[in-house]
């Protein structure tokens, strides 16, 4: 396989494990918690910001960098890892955005209650971009006779 396969799959691999993240730690906002201490001390936009920088922005640059390798030639693997990578994102961001009315009322800030739908716009670019790579025909070269 070539490089730009294995940053598709690394891209859509990073996508799932963001939105396993943010709905385990919805998940866990939820559940009212036997430790009150913790529970006032625990800062959820800190751990958001935290799985941002670990999941969702590497697999943005490695998916960007997948197209731009890709767009010459056009691969419908490559997209079609991209497209399943976007929709992944937005599916994940759908299910946390659902469990918003159930979180306690002292964990939801600004940042918990906006960034699934911030990420919910940016997965519509990274579909396009996917269909886009997908639907790409391969360019023949150009045969030189003389």
């Amino acid at each position: 396989m070539a490089i730009e396969k294995w940053l598709a799959i690394t891209s859509l691999a990073l996508f799932v494990m963001f939105a396993g993240e943010m709905i385990s730690i919805y998940n866990f906002m939820m559940m009212p918690t036997e430790d009150f201490e913790f529970s006032l001390v625990f800062d959820a936009d800190a751990k958001i910001f935290q799985f941002i920088s670990i999941g969702v922005a590497p697999a943005g640059v490695l998916a960007a960098v997948a197209f731009i390798m890709s767009k010459q030639y056009g691969s419908k693997f490559i997209g079609g890892m991209i497209v399943i990578g976007g929709i992944s994102l937005f599916i994940g961001m759908v299910v946390s955005f659902s469990m918003l009315d159930k979180i306690n009322d002292v964990h939801l800030t600004d940042i918990v209650s906006n960034v699934p739908v911030l990420f919910m716009v940016l997965s519509a670019p990274v579909i396009v971009v996917g269909a886009y790579l997908t639907k790409q025909k391969k360019r023949r070269p150009k045969k030189e006779y003389f």
